[in-house]
């Protein structure tokens, strides 16, 4: 979909991208404050921001629960949703156009006048309490906080993280509320149509009342490697794996894409090099790779599940195609197809105003850029297949490696594995 990206900063310090969608039937609005697990003030209430997160749709100025306020914010369709990272915590609606300044009015309720209370925090420990316990039964989400503490993280488990609900109080709520929700830490996107309407949004945006407070900063990691992590679950009827390889910096979207070509190469469809491969031989259902970059680090990730007999085949096999794609053994004809499979599936990426939202929010929240999508064809077909190389290179010699399983298998018999991944 066609579309105009601008950059705002409010009166209040607050900063934004306004994108106007002609013609869309749809508003998307993301707003996020850096106020994710990294940011409570111990770990003793490790979970607290997610907790925050849960109370936000609760108790407000205006509404007296969650149940009043969600029966008024849907009776047109519309649709809200909240999420926790390490680093963020992030507020989303999409609602029909007729109805942008009604759902805006509601979300200046539930983000900047929430009212916390006892009975509304009761029952969101609990439910999400119940929502990490679910999260153990998913063995990717069980070990990839493991692989993150392998490479000097300073994160918790599921478990862990659990653990701490017991220790969130109301004042806690309050506090982290008070010092994260504030004007200079918050950033937003806001997607639809804007022409005629930038001046309203700005002036319902600036009347938030939000203090001013502190923006603040991505913490540094001091990234390093640690033995392979061995989840013992003795009902697991294979080995579910994960491993990831880090560079300390941060990478421009062009690397980005570039990373991104090889990781079609190796793991993107039924005639990749690794998982085209293992699928041909039987040794594996599903794997993947993919390249995520932060402010401060690269991270190069790998999953996927096998059985225990086929293990081996499949490490030796994604020993010797990493070693052969290291050694730049990568035809001409593979890197551009692999070129034109990006530039294939960017074209299909912003069909809705939804996906233009998410398209500038990834990098946008974290890095504070923007990346507008007329110029990443041109940037796609600019990828140079020795750069690519590089670029692997540079993943391979940083020294910063974490491994982890999930499985009914002693961590002995798995150790060769680990070995497998030196290359």
């Amino acid at each position: 979909m066609k579309h105009a990206v601008e950059e705002i900063q409010l009166k209040n310090g607050a900063r934004g991208l306004l994108i106007d969608v002609p013609g869309a039937s749809v508003m998307a609005t993301r707003i996020q404050f850096r106020a994710g697990m990294l940011y409570a003030k111990n770990h003793d209430i490790y979970e607290l921001p997610h907790v925050v997160e849960h109370l936000a749709f609760g108790a407000n100025a205006k509404y007296k629960d969650e149940q009043d306020f969600e029966a008024e914010f849907t009776k047109n369709g519309a649709y809200h949703n909240a999420w926790t990272s390490d680093i963020s915590v992030c507020y989303e609606t999409e609602c029909a156009d007729f109805e942008w300044d009604r759902i805006m009015e509601l979300q200046r309720l539930s983000i900047a006048e929430p009212r916390f209370n006892e009975e509304e925090l009761k029952a969101e420990k609990a439910n999400v309490r119940s929502e990490l316990t679910g999260y153990m039964n998913d063995y990717y989400r069980l070990l990839w906080p493991r692989v993150q503490q392998a490479v000097g993280e300073d994160v918790l488990d599921l478990a862990a993280r659990r653990d701490t609900i017991a220790n969130i109080e109301l004042k806690d709520i309050r506090e982290h509320y008070r010092r994260t929700h504030t004007a200079r830490n918050m950033m937003f996107i806001i997607a639809g149509k804007i022409h005629g309407r930038k001046h309203k949004i700005i002036q319902e945006l600036e009347s938030w009342p939000l203090k001013e407070g502190e923006k603040f900063e991505i913490p540094y990691a001091d990234l390093h490697s640690t033995e392979m992590v061995a989840i013992r679950r003795k009902d697991a009827s294979n080995i579910t794996f994960g491993f990831s390889l880090v560079t300390p910096r941060h990478f421009s979207p062009k690397e980005v894409f570039a990373m991104n070509c090889l990781n079609h190469i190796l793991n993107g469809t039924m005639n990749s090099r690794i998982f085209g491969v293992a699928r041909k031989r039987g040794l594996v259902y599903g794997m993947g790779s993919a390249v995520a970059s932060n402010a401060h680090s690269t991270y190069w990730d790998f999953d996927g599940e096998v059985n225990e007999e086929n293990v081996d085949a499949l490490f030796s096999l994604i020993q010797t195609e990493m070693t052969r794609a290291l050694n730049g053994e990568i035809s001409d004809k593979d890197f551009e197809s692999a070129k034109q499979y990006a530039l294939g599936r960017f074209q299909m990426g912003a069909q809705t105003v939804g996906q233009i939202a998410d398209y500038y929010a990834e990098n946008y929240f974290v890095n504070e850029k923007v990346d507008k999508y007329d110029n990443m064809p041109n940037l796609i077909k600019g990828i140079d297949k020795s750069k690519m190389i590089e670029l692997s290179r540079e993943f391979a010699g940083s020294g910063v490696k974490g491994f982890a399983t999930v499985s009914s298998v002693e961590k002995a018999a798995l150790t060769e594995l680990e070995a497998k991944l030196n290359f």
